[in-house]
């Protein structure tokens, strides 16, 4: 079943991967070549794109800037354990059901065989569905961005569903038949990778691994997302942040911590980074007590004189 025609002008696609990272960089996120060539790649053929790594390292900013850059429409699915298709994908509205057969009854409606097929054709037709995000993606008349977020932490057999969306960009509901996206929405799944995601999925998108950034490139964004921070200050953030990722910790900083730590020190009126400031705001870099504790114990003294050996901290 075909959802109905609308004309609309098409997207306007960036051309090369050059023009992916200018796109980006337009609204502030900072891409590196790999990336963009894999979303570039992911736009041009039409493939959702597939994108895992440690949390905080931009990889739902990407979506999200995306379809600012695109001026079109972002659909999320915020997966988590339970997820099932009536919170993503479409429900019947029963309620509205109840009061159809309710008037029908009142109006004596239902009389022979005919008038129950007509009435429950009725209770079956699309105006009886909510569309849920995954359902809208592929009725929308300009191609939205679908963000399917951390789809690691929904169950297993949620991978299975999704496998007739992404090959076929279209939704089998078993009353009404099969719903085919006139415009294919840009599709973008993430995963953190807390448990593996089926290789059939994966087989269906295109696939990239986003790593920390390096030292320059978490630099140019830190200077973009907190302008305010004296360029000292910044080096000085990004440095012992990079180091920081090297220690044995249970979960690293990611940049979208970079960045708060950057504006909680500008928040402070800290100019420079010393002990006694990295220790009170060691919160803000880190979620785990384990994790601050050691850092309390000895590791920022040492990540601090490092600093001071490159004449990071004079």
């Amino acid at each position: 079943m075909q959802p109905p025609a609308v004309n609309a002008a098409p997207l306007k696609l960036p051309d090369s991967v050059d023009a992916v990272i200018a796109l980006l960089a337009a609204e502030n996120y900072v891409c590196d070549r790999r990336l963009a060539t894999a979303l570039f790649l992911s736009l041009k053929l039409q493939r959702p794109l597939f994108l895992e790594g440690e949390p905080g390292v931009g990889k739902t900013e990407l979506a999200k800037t995306l379809a600012l850059c695109l001026s079109t429409l972002l659909l999320r699915v915020q997966c988590y354990e339970g997820l099932d298709v009536a919170q993503t994908a479409y429900e019947w509205n029963v309620a509205r059901q109840m009061v159809e057969i309710r008037l029908a009854e009142a109006a004596h409606a239902i009389g022979d065989e005919g008038d129950r097929e007509r009435l429950a054709h009725s209770l079956y037709s699309r105006a009886m569905l909510i569309e849920r995000p995954l359902l809208r993606a592929l009725t929308q008349p300009l191609s939205p961005v679908l963000l399917i977020d951390e789809l690691d932490r929904a169950d297993e057999p949620f991978d299975a569903f999704l496998l007739e969306v992404l090959a076929e960009n279209q939704i089998t509901i078993p009353e009404l038949g099969a719903v085919k996206a006139s415009a294919p929405p840009i599709t973008i799944i993430t995963s953190n990778r807390t448990r593996e995601i089926h290789d059939a999925l994966k087989r269906r998108c295109l696939y990239h691994w986003v790593d920390f950034p390096e030292v320059e490139r978490e630099l140019e964004i830190v200077r973009l997302k907190a302008p305010g921070a004296p360029e000292r200050l910044a080096i000085q953030v990004v440095e012992f942040v990079q180091r920081m990722r090297k220690l044995d910790l249970f979960k690293a900083p990611g940049v979208a911590e970079t960045i708060d730590w950057t504006n909680a020190l500008l928040a402070l009126n800290a100019i420079r980074l010393d002990p006694a400031t990295v220790s009170d705001t060691l919160g803000v870099l880190l979620k785990y007590q384990d994790d601050i504790v050691r850092m309390q114990s000895g590791d920022t003294a040492k990540l601090l004189d490092e600093l001071r050996a490159r004449a990071l901290l004079e």
